[in-house]
């Protein structure tokens, strides 16, 4: 029997467990578990064997990943206009994200499923009082009392029908008409049509002329199905392992364990140890799975992880998603590019421009520099020209809010303007505005891309 066909969904608990809450309640936790065992998986098998193809696809450099969504999802921000403002919003990047690059741009959410976040410090204090850290809404509450910051198992179950609605409304939009390819695009000239973002005018016309060419030779959203419909997929941290065991089912059709949680799950930068519960977890599911890239993590540490996460060199089943900060991607990540080209393990690189780039602002507001944001991506894409290697996607915590988290964009969001609308239970996000700015920015850095490989060819 091999090591894969004799993991278990409950080894994990067996391996080092950190950032995760130790429940006061067992019986409460065991019942918590014992009903999501009897719940249906919010995605399924063939979802996440389809993700895994275009994943892989991406891995060639025939697709680019724009993976989005809220830092942490809330209960009480909860709402249908905030699942359909964000998903409006990254159709709209992924439009534009697709002139630029010239191949599809495959779309995943951080979402029905983002609830729990690790923290920096296992307490917090406030005013002389020191409590335990708020850890996200599917374990305790932001609210800064004793009996909040308790966790409570029953947040899974809350968080459980939270996600099947978000997933429910996600798929009707997908292909219900209102992610039809003109209508995307009759939003993204919205942005354009401001003074502030007339540079990007160009290009959202360039689009509307290849639309308009579509139309003249006959494709039409009425007869290709295509053009007004998209996949859609969810994605979210696999931080809290009880949760994420409840769900997980095993596939009659490949014999294989799905998270059945979310389509890709992802190991963060703080949880990533090779012997540790959550990387034990994730090695036996089928689903893409993600692995946070810091300025930590090591060469031999992430010849290791692949080796555990991916033995068989499987592609589309890897994405590394690094985190390094405006000024640092140099420093850190030649090395561990030429780490996995050593060992031939085919990955997806994507760029995560916002964990690494978070300052307090002068008025006390846990902010993050639009401008620090774009230089962190123009370096992702610099080091991979220079090594050769695909840039495969970006990273994202954003809105479609109208909030002032995140400073910088072509409407100048300042640090006096932060506390207008600072909504975030947890980091700060690009709002609409500031996520297609960005957008337009990486279409730029994907078609110079596409140009040097072409001159190089």
């Amino acid at each position: 029997m091999t090591a894969a066909s004799s993991w278990t969904k409950s080894d994990w608990r067996a391996k080092p467990r950190i950032q995760m809450p130790d429940y006061l309640d067992a019986e409460a936790l065991g019942a918590v578990e014992a009903q999501l065992r009897q719940y249906p998986p919010l995605v399924f098998a063939g979802e996440a064997r389809r993700l895994r193809d275009e994943l892989a696809a991406v891995s060639r450099g025939e697709g680019f990943l724009l993976q989005g969504g809220d830092c942490a999802e809330s209960f009480a921000e909860f709402s249908a206009d905030s699942i359909r403002d964000t998903f409006k919003v990254m159709l709209q990047m992924a439009m534009v994200l697709t002139y630029g690059a010239k191949v599809p741009v495959v779309k995943i959410g951080r979402m029905a499923g983002q609830f729990a976040k690790p923290r920096s410090a296992p307490t917090e204090v406030q005013n002389g009082v020191e409590l335990p850290s708020y850890r996200g809404d599917i374990i305790n509450e932001l609210e800064f009392s004793e009996a909040a910051r308790i966790p409570n198992p029953a947040k899974m179950l809350q968080a459980y029908t939270q996600a099947a609605a978000s997933l429910n409304l996600v798929r009707a939009f997908s292909t219900g008409g209102f992610a039809d390819i003109h209508h995307v695009h009759s939003w993204t000239l919205g942005f354009t049509d401001s003074e502030d973002a007339a540079k990007y005018r160009e290009l959202a016309n360039r689009i509307q002329d290849a639309l308009d060419f579509m139309t003249a030779a006959g494709l039409t959203s009425e007869n290709n199905h295509e053009l007004s419909t998209v996949d859609f997929y969810t994605s979210h941290e696999a931080l809290l392992l009880e949760y994420e065991e409840a769900l997980c089912r095993l596939d009659s059709t490949s014999g294989k364990w799905l998270a059945g949680s979310g389509h890709m799950i992802w190991i963060g930068d703080r949880t990533r140890q090779p012997d540790g519960a959550h990387v034990e977890f994730c090695k036996g599911v089928q689903n893409p799975i993600g692995v946070k890239c810091g300025p930590s993590l090591t060469r031999s540490d992430l010849k290791e992880l692949l080796d555990t996460l991916n033995p068989n060199r499987e592609a589309g089943r890897i994405v590394l998603i690094n985190r390094f900060g405006a000024g640092n991607v140099g420093d850190h990540m030649p090395k561990l590019i030429r780490a996995v080209e050593e060992e031939a393990h085919p990955v997806v690189w994507t760029c995560d421009p916002m964990h690494g780039n978070t300052i307090k602002s002068d008025s006390g507001y846990k902010t993050r520099p639009f401008e620090s944001v774009l230089r962190e991506v123009q370096e992702f894409f610099a080091v991979h020209g220079a090594e050769g290697t695909i840039p495969g996607g970006v990273h994202f915590e954003m809105t479609g809010q109208d909030v002032t988290e995140c400073t910088g964009g072509v409407r100048a969001v300042s640090d006096e303007d932060l506390s207008s609308r600072y909504h975030t239970a947890c980091d700060p996000r690009l709002n609409a505005s500031q996520s297609l700015e960005l957008a337009f920015l990486v279409a730029e850095e994907l078609s110079a891309n596409r140009d040097a490989m072409r001159a190089t060819a």
